[in-house]
């Protein structure tokens, strides 16, 4: 008696525990962009399909095994057999891939020639995101990585690319995922309804650090993010700093670039801005000057399979003076 009590207890408990997921930054019930709208709805529709279809072959099978009942003619059975088996769900089926390939064009827009504002080339990468925003031209304006900024209400084209392995752009909030394909170029198209900062994972399997290589998507008003966009591209020369000149000594540049330095590397991620982003390494760690040195002390101790080489030989003091520049770049 106790035991079940204890269950009775536990039980909504864990059921308000599993929605709570339901309203997160990273689910695909709580969407906030048009392309994950209809996403959404096609969901509840197949779901409510499903669940009328179930109801009435468990109502049948209780039916059949009620006693009492009554034997039914061979004809009527042929004709419940014909119409409930056959001819009822295959029509239900149709109907369901009708709704469906009426729904996809807004699961999947196609703009139809017209170019969207702003253009976002993004790179998967073992095991974190390129981004690169490009002008109508497809000239490049600046490049940066793990965290995107996308205008409230406005379609925003995403050309989705892989350096290394298979990867897969997913933020469930805003929309449906795509693969990214080394060798090849896929099309995406989101627009955003709702501001706020949204969460993606890499849905495709990657390598060691897959389930460590998150996109963060912040949704903001036009306004705001055209003076983003403004203060990323007029960035003028950084002055000269202990940090810096550090950065530069232990041969950072020849991975890392930093916009306003010297230091033009393309190997890894753009560390221009570093301060600014809400985690280090793709979500690996919240944004802070000591999670930062311990990146630099040791990376795959974070990021098992990160290319960057451990600096842990470096003496603790560089270490923190070196994160506590990055962490300054804003």
């Amino acid at each position: 008696m106790g035991a079940g009590k204890t269950i009775r207890t536990i039980y909504p408990g864990i059921i308000v525990v599993l929605l709570s997921g339901c309203a997160d930054q990273q689910s695909a019930l709580n969407p906030a962009g048009e392309e994950a709208q209809s996403v959404y709805v096609l969901f509840l529709t197949m779901a409510a399909g499903a669940a009328i279809i179930w109801l009435i072959v468990i109502g049948l099978m209780i039916h059949a095994f009620r006693e009492g009942r009554k034997q039914h003619p061979q004809e009527g059975s042929q004709a419940l057999i014909l119409w409930g088996g056959a001819v009822f769900p295959s029509a239900v089926l149709l109907l369901l891939l009708a709704y469906t390939l009426w729904l996809m064009p807004n699961v999947r827009p196609w703009l139809g020639g017209q170019e969207a504002a702003p253009r976002i080339e993004i790179s998967g990468e073992q095991y974190w995101w390129r981004i690169r925003y490009r002008d109508s031209e497809g000239e490049l304006l600046f490049e940066t990585a793990n965290e995107l900024r996308l205008p409230l209400g406005e379609p925003t084209t995403f050309s989705l690319l892989a350096r290394d392995v298979i990867h897969s752009f997913w933020i469930p909030a805003l929309g449906g995922k795509m693969d990214m394909i080394p060798g090849r170029t896929n099309q995406l198209t989101l627009t955003p309804t709702r501001a706020g900062i949204y969460r993606g994972p890499c849905a495709e399997f990657c390598g060691t650090s897959h389930a460590l290589m998150l996109v963060t998507a912040v949704v903001m008003e036009r306004r705001d993010y055209d003076r983003w966009i403004a203060g990323r591209t007029s960035r003028a020369t950084l002055p000269s700093s202990d940090g810096a000149v550090l950065f530069v000594k232990h041969g950072c540049p020849a991975c890392h670039a930093v916009a306003g330095t010297e230091a033009v590397g393309r190997i890894g991620p753009d560390l221009t801005f570093l301060g600014e982003r809400a985690t280090v390494g793709a979500g690996a760690l919240e944004n802070t000057p000591e999670n930062i040195a311990r990146f630099i002390r040791d990376p795959s101790a974070i990021k098992p399979g990160a290319t960057m080489p451990a600096f842990d030989m470096l003496p603790e003091a560089e270490i923190r003076t070196l994160a506590a520049w990055l962490g300054g770049l804003e």
